[in-house]
């Protein structure tokens, strides 16, 4: 099989890349953002690969007679934590592949 006049030096280029990408996934495994919902009252913790790692529910944030107050406290928090994590991941990619889209790697 020919690739023509495909620069030799790309396809080692590419490896680079990947290996890079592929270190960059598991870094993103420790790094955390947090976000907060109702002044503080719900943090969720989510790590650079979108996993919810934590979430922490202040005890005056329940109350037994508002239970979907809660509810929307804690899904709000991890909506919030969960595109911060995104917006993270998409920056360090950008580093890592000068702003070239690698499609199926995040």
């Amino acid at each position: 099989m020919s690739f023509g006049n495909v620069n030799p030096n790309l396809f080692k280029q590419a490896q680079t890349v990947q290996k890079r990408l592929m270190e960059l996934r598991e870094e993103l495994k420790e790094r955390v953002v947090e976000a907060q919902a109702g002044g503080g009252l719900v943090t969720a913790f989510v790590n650079g690969n979108g996993e919810l790692v934590k979430l922490k529910i202040r005890k005056d944030a329940v109350d037994a007679g508002d239970v979907s107050m809660l509810e929307d406290l804690v899904l709000a928090a991890v909506q919030k934590a969960h595109e911060d994590s995104q917006a993270l991941q998409q920056s360090e990619m950008q580093k890592v592949t000068g702003g070239m889209h690698v499609p199926g790697l995040f």
